[in-house]
């Protein structure tokens, strides 16, 4: 189901198979029967980027590629990092100045040579360009290559092999550059072809944006099939801050294929239900897929997903990369006091 060759040009780090969860407590807030989460924070480097960039590295390792480069909102510029230097690849990373530390640290761990830009990821994404031939790196960005895709094809290949070949209704997915929503269709599409599904029934996509980025939510809203760059764009949900991507007309084909929608909830809830979920299930969540969570809010109000439906919702990553997502103020102790019990 893979696109590679030599096997023993491989690049991995022992990608696991991401478990999913029931959330019941989630669930009974909001009125639901079904709600599940599929959690690829347990990929080796902490977000769904691990499979995109195997495939890809692997790939390139194939061709005898030895320098790569990519533009970041963040965890894929950590996962091409790690993974070429698996591979023995010269690495190069652009990033916006206010990508979350985590990621920046990850990649100057992991030998990347790591700049910092002062502006997006499109912004990144240009100098990427711009360099590939007085760099000679080879161009790992999204959907710049054919192979990111294809790695993270295996979502939607090990989704269904865990729901025992018969798919959710609906799946919320965390939406920027596109690449896990268009590969999990193209896997949906390849296993129906094989005549491995028990139902015909494919899921409804549902793109999530937040209202601080939402070119493809503003998009399907308005019946266009390529998205207009979104002016301004700002979000402490980093992965999703795509102003404008490259497969914008990729992603949109596939959510109305699917019976699906785009949209975009508040970027003031991000907080609200990366704690909601957390406390409530002990599954930390990012803020990307927080988004997911304010998206099915909505649908519910709207009668758009109904309470008894099959609900998957995918956590991109771990929470713990975006310390600066969280802020929390902690009461203090002072150990040379009377511990105030009345307020603990």
């Amino acid at each position: 189901m893979l696109p590679i060759e030599q096997t023993d040009r491989i690049v991995s780090l022992t990608e696991t198979i991401t478990p999913i969860f029931k959330l019941d407590r989630v669930a009974a807030t909001l009125g639901l029967s079904n709600l599940c989460l599929k959690d690829e924070s347990r990929l080796p480097t902490g977000s769904f980027k691990s499979r995109g960039m195997a495939m890809a590295i692997s790939k390139a390792n194939e061709f005898g590629i030895k320098r790569v480069a990519v533009p970041t909102a963040g965890n894929a510029g950590g996962a091409l990092a790690v993974y070429a230097a698996r591979a023995g690849m010269e690495s190069y990373v652009f990033m916006p100045a206010d990508t979350p530390a985590i990621n920046q640290k990850e990649c100057y761990l992991a030998g990347a040579k790591t700049f910092l830009v002062n502006g997006l990821i499109t912004d990144c994404g240009r100098i990427v360009a711009e360099g590939r031939t007085r760099k000679e790196w080879f161009d790992v960005s999204t959907l710049k290559e054919p192979y990111r895709i294809e790695g993270k094809k295996t979502m939607g290949l090990e989704m269904a092999e865990q729901f025992d070949w018969e798919l959710p209704d609906v799946i919320l997915y965390p939406t920027g550059g596109g690449t896990g929503l268009i590969g999990m269709w193209k896997a949906f599409r390849e296993l129906e072809a094989l005549g491995w599904l028990k139902t015909p029934k494919l899921p409804r996509m549902i793109a999530c944006q937040s209202d601080g980025c939402a070119p493809i939510a503003v998009a399907f809203q308005n019946g266009q099939r390529f998205a207009k760059k979104f002016e301004n764009a700002a979000t402490i949900a980093s992965g999703i801050r795509v102003p404008a991507a490259v497969g914008d007309f990729m992603i949109l084909d596939a959510v109305r294929e699917s019976g699906g929608t785009a949209l975009a909830s508040p970027e003031a809830d991000i907080p609200k239900w990366m704690r909601s979920v957390c406390s409530l299930e002990g599954l930390s969540l990012c803020p990307e897929s927080a988004v997911c969570f304010g998206a099915l809010e909505l649908l519910l109000q709207r009668g758009q997903i109904k309470p008894d439906e099959r609900i998957l919702v995918f956590n991109t990553g771990a929470a713990q990369k975006y310390p600066e997502a969280i802020q929390e103020k902690l009461p203090l102790l002072n150990i040379h006091e009377e511990i105030p019990w009345e307020t603990i």
